[in-house]
């Protein structure tokens, strides 16, 4: 087994069986959607669906990457291409690196348009990849490997760094995003992995030519806290103590989101720490356009399919009564409804210069 599917097999351990999630919170429990005690809409009246980048999707729910590159990954991924499939969802597969150094691997990521033929399905490779050589011939390879309707490029700073055998290397990154914008005929989304995305970089990654941002916030699974469960398994003594004390560094999920949404005119992904539906419908709430999941719906996919599909279809009704106590026909309405930001978010945006009593009087 090569040293990446090594490194690949050990993350799926370590975050099943690991408590590896921030202490800090993604920001949800600060805000509170404005109940509609008259809401003049039958539940059955709700449309949850929505365009994502030309392509309609049935519910605002993106399975996030998670995995690949290993005959694990394989099963895996097939239970999730095809809960995709059945619930008309968007899905990402894991970073392809794997596949790109060995394409014997191809078929584990594969396996996800095999199961999921109609789906919105995103490609996935790593910023430091590119920054180290990669061009448009391996963006190309990844996106062809699934027949992919987007590419996304994980942009994961802190985990390289703490990293046994990271490749903290950066430079040059957005020149990379311009020329695969300028050559790419599908949309490139950029994603952190659990650190966020500023106002200041979502306007350098819209400048750059891409098209989405997940941003990926703090408050779901500390990628520092993975990393320091494999140093401790390796007997790296400062990679261990750098997992341990930037376990909570990064910017909130629900400020990133707001910060993403009101410095440009992308797409923006909600995740980080999102759990259920009433997360999916406040991220929606204050401007993002879908909510993506990874841990629970992993742990779910390793019980098996009708678990991935029980959790899925709870999520929907979760948004369902969410959007009907709020009294939101649809997802366009539900970005127009008041809102009450308080606590360490609040703080937080104002102090950014946001005025978040502006969401809590929207007109009804």
């Amino acid at each position: 087994m090569s040293r990446i599917c090594k490194r690949k097999k050990g993350h799926i351990n370590i975050t099943l069986r690991e408590n590896v999630e921030h202490e800090i919170k993604p920001g949800f429990g600060d805000i509170t959607l404005v109940h509609n005690a008259l809401p003049e809409i039958s539940r059955s009246d709700i449309d949850t669906s929505l365009n994502f980048f030309g392509h309609t999707l049935q519910a605002p729910i993106i399975l996030e990457p998670m995995t690949g590159g290993l005959n694990e990954a394989t099963k895996i991924n097939k239970i999730l291409g095809k809960c995709a499939e059945h619930f008309g969802l968007a899905i990402g597969v894991g970073s392809q690196r794997a596949a790109i150094e060995n394409p014997k691997l191809a078929k584990t990521y594969r396996i996800v348009r095999d199961m999921a033929p109609n789906a919105f399905i995103f490609a996935n490779l790593g910023c430091p990849q590119f920054a180290e050589g990669y061009g448009i011939e391996e963006a190309k390879a990844a996106v062809e490997m699934v027949d992919a309707d987007a590419l996304m490029l994980h942009a994961n700073p802190l985990q390289e760094s703490i990293q046994p055998e990271g490749e903290p290397n950066f430079r040059g990154l957005l020149s990379k995003i311009r020329e695969l914008t300028s050559k790419l005929d599908i949309p490139v989304v950029i994603k952190e992995t659990g650190c966020g995305i500023s106002s200041e970089v979502a306007s350098k990654i819209e400048s750059a030519g891409a098209k989405g941002i997940d941003v990926a916030g703090a408050g779901g699974t500390s990628w520092a806290a993975v990393e320091y469960f494999r140093a401790k398994k390796i007997g790296t003594k400062i990679q261990q103590v750098l997992g341990i004390t930037f376990r909570d560094w990064g910017i909130p999920t629900c400020v990133s989101i707001i910060e993403a949404v009101r410095s440009t005119r992308l797409t923006i992904i909600s995740s980080g720490g999102v759990r259920n539906g009433i997360d999916v419908a406040k991220s929606i709430s204050i401007g993002a356009t879908a909510g993506g999941i990874a841990l629970p719906l992993l742990k779910a996919a390793v019980r098996g399919e009708r678990f991935l599909n029980e959790t899925i279809k709870t999520l929907i009704e979760e948004l369902k009564t969410a959007m009907f106590l709020v009294g939101a026909r649809n997802l366009d309405e539900l970005k127009r409804v008041p809102l009450v930001i308080s606590g360490f978010t609040a703080h937080w945006l104002n102090e950014r210069g946001y005025k978040t009593y502006e969401y809590a009087r929207r007109p009804s």
